[in-house]
């Protein structure tokens, strides 16, 4: 199949890169406003070059990947939809919810898939974990402890535009706690703090944070969050039962030291990056992406799985903002 892509910056070029390996990729459309990226993607990757997003679309692909700024998200999914082609968008689905709003109103009933970039969910870790809940081997959950810590912040431009640290950053501990567990989140009591980089402090921003999320069934989850963990980029959930309790994310390259005499774990190089930690992960994504592209399997992670995190995240951002508890209904009713 010929899949097009707009925006070749990082994660668009790795996506590139993803999907030029892909059996079922064979060729790639690839248009970015720098020229020049798009020009040294096409020739990395064997890739057309095609001038606008409507080049793109008018190029004959049979799918497109979105991964330009957020800000086009909306534009661009909705341009997809109108043209006929299904589409994998990165998150989120829009700058503001009322906006991802707008975008699920004007896909509905259209007969064209859209796919959100939630990568944890083709994670083998969490896949394994969702399987044990869902299987009931750990019995009724009582507690579900989730963590994302950067080995750094990004770029002080990033913290300015990202929406803070719950829309940016503990959205994906939000997405992956709703789909390993089932269930949805109804209160939230979050807080932060900022002792590192200034200019996260000066955008309004925290650059650690912890929350507090009660889901629909009394279960607790527990989200940590940083943007400063020197070891690594360290990513793990903790899933509790009545009957067994289980792990994602311990494994040799974990990025946490041990000081327990006589042990040894871990024993790998930590990761350092998202794109170590999730290789295998989006590779599956977008080979999902085809199947979805092919009519074989429908989404696996809608416009409204991703408005569903997002509120969570707004919650949160409440909560952290009014030193309260948040109701997830309360930020819906705006």
């Amino acid at each position: 199949m010929r899949i097009g892509i707009l925006g070749i910056g990082r994660i668009g070029a790795f996506h590139a890169e993803t999907l030029s390996g892909l059996d079922a990729v064979d060729s790639l459309v690839v248009a970015d406003p720098f020229a020049d990226a798009a020009r040294a993607a096409a020739e990395r990757f064997g890739a057309e070059v095609a001038d606008s997003p409507e080049a793109v679309l008018a190029a004959g692909v049979d799918g497109v990947v979105v991964a330009a700024a957020t800000d086009a998200h909306p534009e661009l999914i909705l341009a997809a939809v109108e043209a006929g082609v299904p589409v994998f968008c990165e998150k989120p689905v829009a700058r503001t919810m009322a906006e991802g709003v707008e975008v699920l109103k004007a896909v509905a009933g259209r007969d064209v898939p859209v796919q959100i970039g939630y990568n944890r969910r083709f994670d083998a870790g969490f896949v394994a974990a969702r399987a044990a809940v869902s299987g009931g081997e750990l019995g009724r959950l009582h507690t579900v402890r989730s963590t994302t810590l950067d080995p750094a912040p990004p770029p002080a431009a990033y913290i300015a535009a990202s929406g803070g640290i719950f829309r940016d950053c503990s959205v994906h501990d939000f997405d992956i706690i709703r789909w390993v567990t089932g269930r949805e989140v109804s209160e939230v009591y979050a807080v932060g703090g900022n002792r590192g980089a200034d200019f996260i402090r000066e955008a309004g921003d925290a650059d650690t944070t912890g929350a507090i999320l009660t889901l629909d069934d009394g279960t607790i989850a527990v989200v940590s969050n940083s943007r400063h963990n020197a070891r690594g980029y360290d990513v793990r959930m903790e899933i509790h039962g009545f009957d067994d309790s289980i792990a994602v994310g311990l494994e040799d390259k974990l990025p946490l030291r041990s000081v327990e005499p006589g042990t040894t774990f871990p024993a790998g190089t930590p990761h350092d990056f998202f794109m170590d930690r999730f290789t295998a992960a989006y590779r599956a994504e977008l080979t999902a992406f085809t199947e979805v592209v092919a009519g074989s399997r429908t989404s696996p992670c809608t416009i409204e799985d991703a408005l569903e995190a997002g509120w969570i995240a707004e919650a949160c951002t409440l909560s952290l903002h009014e030193h309260r508890p948040v109701t997830v209904a309360e930020v819906r009713r705006g």
